[in-house]
């Protein structure tokens, strides 16, 4: 906090609230909310309905794709009745095995919010714009077809690549470049449709941060060093140190980090709530390999500076907290998960058991180990690490869809895991997918499927890689707009995060 609050010297004279801010970026389009059919929370014998479009194009046939279809008289309550328990109040328990249809949804939707942040970010380094989102914020889910979600984007987050996480970041090779200090990390949205609003039984912030790019080479640069959260007033909470610094480094001479990506998170936070004071929140945070663990982390900060506390004359109330990790490392230590536990964040982590991200780091010491505590307590043992939440471990042998490969990021891939919940049941229940979910979207970006489905692998780019005729009959790539880096009343923000964790620390001590 003492970190933050020196930050803040420079700022202090900018205006107070701005009114008339959220969403910052706006579109006219009209949202419309998506429907998915829905599968019973009871055991079942899957009733499978074929799919002809898409079923094999080869002589040789591969199992036919199917879906599972529900019964009109098994329909479940709506979402609304239930979502702090799909948004993981009592911890997931009775959800999982077998899967419930409500959190079935609720997981694929928050992953493919993840999946946007990859979709939409420009890792060409032949481009000028390499290290930024292809899309302006008013037209973000336009661009990914994804109006129907009833989302605004509130903000962009960013942060500087001068750290020491190099395979993470992109940079452009063009003399002339954006930025050479920044890259874009991801953003923040709200639930602006009121027929969405309805549907989810509350208003949705959802922050979701971007990945690695460069698969798996990232690893090799994390050094199992824990370095003190100092969010709070105890040192011996502690965070992988690449991701400490990715989160909370900033670089005076870039207008994009000129505030950390921590301080982005907290006054945007910060702001939101008092715009919406009043209404029902929940507030949810996505993220897919390292941006899962920024989703953890960035939890556990709005949680610790304790944003999610509401003050009223009469009472005080909590905004849920709800983490959806998709292929996440560990983030922190020992005392890391408990303190996460103690305030409440709930954390869902989605893996593939063939995946080796999520068994980093903390090779050594982690949460299997019988004896971590005493480790840690006792001896200060400095690379204990432990998963945090409730983890949905699947298998992709178990998908008749996709093939063997040797290739560790086909297990690593996020449209393969989401693949994976859509066929998902419970354990020992047969693979069945539910939502139809396009089969072709798990070689977006990998090569998985079985090849007699006819699916080329890595088909997703930009036509013509955004290249466009001038018109004098050239072919060039068309200027984008300059974002909007920070608003004016950022640094008002901060403040009042800062007063919030001053006066609930004096409390604490008296």
């Amino acid at each position: 906090m003492a970190s933050l609050l020196l930050s803040l010297n420079k700022y202090s004279t900018l205006s107070p609230l701005s009114q008339g801010l959220l969403p910052r970026y706006c579109s006219s389009s009209n949202l419309k909310k998506t429907k998915n059919l829905l599968l019973p929370d009871k055991p079942f014998t899957p009733k499978c309905l074929s799919v002809s479009s898409l079923s094999p194009l080869l002589d040789e046939p591969a199992e036919t794709v199917v879906f599972e279809v529900e019964d009109d008289d098994d329909q479940e309550q709506p979402l609304c009745e239930v979502w702090k328990e799909i948004q993981g109040c009592n911890d997931w328990e009775g959800l999982l095995d077998p899967m419930d249809s409500h959190l079935r949804g609720e997981i694929i939707r928050y992953g493919e919010f993840a999946q946007a942040s990859y979709d939409s970010f420009d890792f060409d380094p032949h481009s000028k714009y390499c290290g930024t989102c292809k899309y302006q914020g008013a037209h973000f889910f336009e661009k990914l077809d994804m109006v129907d979600r009833g989302y605004k984007i509130s903000r962009y987050l960013y942060a500087t690549s001068n750290i020491n996480l190099p395979n993470f970041f992109q940079k452009s090779k063009m003399s002339k470049v954006w930025s050479r200090h920044a890259n874009w990390m991801g953003y923040i949205a709200v639930t602006t449709d009121d027929e969405e609003i309805k549907r989810l039984g509350r208003r949705d912030i959802v922050v979701a941060w971007r990945g690695t790019v460069t698969y798996l080479e990232w690893i090799s640069d994390l050094k199992d060093i824990l370095h003190p959260a100092n969010f709070r007033n105890d040192p011996s909470i502690k965070i992988e140190s690449g991701f400490y610094d990715l989160y909370t480094e900033k670089e005076d001479n870039c207008k994009y980090c000129s505030f950390s990506a921590r301080e982005q998170v907290l006054a945007e936070i910060k702001r939101l709530l008092d715009y919406y004071r009043g209404e029902e929140i929940s507030l949810t945070f996505t993220g897919h390999s390292l941006g899962a663990a920024l989703a953890i982390l960035s939890a556990y900060d709005i949680a610790e500076m304790r944003l999610n506390i509401v003050r009223d004359a009469d009472y005080v109330s909590k905004i849920p907290i709800t983490v959806y990790s998709f292929s996440g490392p560990r983030v922190g230590n020992l005392k890391f998960k408990e303190r996460c536990d103690e305030l409440g964040v709930k954390v869902l982590r989605v893996i593939n058991v063939h995946d080796k991200v999520p068994g980093v780091p903390g090779i050594i010491a982690n949460e299997k180990l019988h004896f971590q505590k005493y480790i840690e307590d006792t001896i200060s043992f400095p690379w204990s690490y432990a998963h945090v939440g409730v983890e949905l471990a699947l298998d992709h042998t178990h998908s008749p869809f996709l093939k063997q490969t040797n290739d560790p990021g086909c297990a690593h891939n996020l449209e393969a895991l989401l693949h994976l919940v859509d066929g998902y049941h419970g354990k020992g229940r047969r693979f069945c997918l539910v939502t139809k979910r396009d089969i072709a979207l798990v070689n977006k970006c990998c090569d998985f499927l079985r090849g007699e489905y006819g699916v080329p692998p890595y088909w997703r780019q930009d036509e013509n890689k955004g290249m466009v005729r001038s018109g004098d009959g050239r072919w060039v790539l068309p200027e984008r707009p300059r974002v909007e880096a920070h608003p004016p009343d950022m640094a008002h923000h901060l403040e009042q995060v800062l007063k919030i964790a001053r006066s609930d620390h004096e409390v604490d001590h008296q």
